[in-house]
């Protein structure tokens, strides 16, 4: 198939020429198929948040920010590469990415940078770092990066190894930490935006699912426990896409107009003065969605189908991640699944569910198809699945 880019496919070609190189598979079936993944070289960097305290953060209703939160970083360090291809993985409350050495200093910043406007704009602490992939390697896990194209406009980078998540123990130790850049620093934001309502399950439920591997001596184990969740979860009749109904998320005001007005408003701006504009805006953003009205090349209903098939409901970073609209009865079956492989020592797994799920956009151009969007549950996701992990 083409080789997709998810973010500036016409943009220059990275120094380093390796992630463009790595195959990309359209069977998401697959993702544990290890002839897929190409190690990463050595000499590039991992870029790590987590937001401390999101447990208290979803507790008092804010999980919307939360994931703003998780998300931002994706967007900082798109735009500060001027939108050019490369491979990062979404978390709920964080966000991980990789980049060769001659970005360095662009992760560092832009990792800075967001940690600070989340600590002035939405009040949430965001733990960020900077890790060598040679000191993984040291520590005796490794990073291997797939791509996957859930449509022919986009490709997600599938993570394996265990180095990620080895990581991400290591930033919340207080290794490898990149502090806050000073009050008033802001990384450019433009793309990224929350305006879509939450989706109420169609099937009952939204399920966030996390299953790891629980050693590496399981690892055959654990991709037939992979293949029978697949299996499970293929059934549209019990379970389906959390967004395939678009029209349910379409209202105005959006519930996230504040904290789009706080990603887009400059240095020494009025909140309600951008609060006001992001309002305008999204009013006509809402007319022209709702009732499919055309503006120049900009075509509504041929977005929202791209949306949907762009969207990151699934994919597999150090282990499985779904977010999935389906009966309670299947629900309880991917748990009694789950909890058998936990028992087996074959897996480790959160399950977490909920009402509704939400949806994080990063659209650098509406004109173009590349757009991404990152789907968790709405009322804890995968922050809440992760609560329940057992240490590795």
């Amino acid at each position: 198939m083409a080789d997709p880019r998810p973010i500036g496919e016409n943009a220059a070609m990275a120094e380093d020429d390796f992630y463009p190189q790595v195959p990309v598979f359209d069977g998401f079936a697959r993702l544990t198929d290890t002839a897929l993944y190409r190690p990463l070289p050595e000499d590039w960097v991992i870029g790590l948040s987590d937001v401390v305290a999101s447990t208290a953060a979803i507790r008092a209703g804010r999980y919307k920010s939360v994931n703003v939160a998780g998300a931002a970083l994706i967007a900082a360090v798109s735009n500060a590469l001027a939108q050019r291809d490369f491979p990062f993985a979404f978390g709920g409350d964080g966000a991980s990415f990789a980049l060769p050495p001659g970005d360095a200093d662009t992760a560092r910043a832009a990792l800075a940078a967001t940690a600070a406007w989340v600590r002035d704009e939405l009040g949430l602490t965001l733990r960020v770092g900077l890790v060598p992939v040679a000191s993984i390697r040291t520590a005796g896990w490794d990073v291997r990066v797939a791509r996957y194209a859930p449509s022919p406009n986009v490709a997600y980078a599938m993570f394996m190894g265990g180095g990620l998540a080895w990581a991400e123990r290591e930033l919340k130790a207080g290794a490898f930490a990149v502090e806050p850049a000073p009050a008033g620093t802001r990384p450019d934001l433009t793309g990224l935006s929350c305006r879509w309502q939450e989706f109420p399950a169609r099937h009952g439920v939204v399920v966030s699912l996390i299953a790891a591997p629980a050693v590496a001596e399981s690892e055959a184990g654990f991709r037939e426990l992979v293949g029978d969740i697949l299996r499970m979860t293929g059934r549209e009749s019990e379970a389906e896409h959390p967004m395939i109904d678009l029209a349910r998320g379409l209202a105005w005001p959006p519930p996230g107009l504040d904290i789009e007005a706080r990603t887009l408003r400059g240095a020494g701006q009025p909140l309600f003065l951008r609060k006001l504009l992001v309002g305008l805006h999204s009013l006509g953003g809402w007319a022209v969605f709702r009732f499919g009205i055309p503006v120049g090349g900009f075509r509504p209903e041929r977005y929202m189908r791209e949306m949907v098939a762009n969207a990151d409901y699934r994919k597999y970073d150090d282990g499985l991640r779904m977010t999935l609209d389906c009966t309670p009865a299947l629900a309880d079956r991917l748990e009694a699944r789950l909890l058998a492989a936990e028992q087996a020592g074959i897996a480790r797994f959160g399950l977490h569910r909920q009402d509704s799920a939400i949806v994080t956009c990063f659209t650098p151009s509406p004109l173009r198809s590349d757009h991404v969007h990152f789907i968790d549950g709405a009322s804890g996701g995968y922050a809440a699945a992760a609560s329940r992990l057992k240490p590795s």
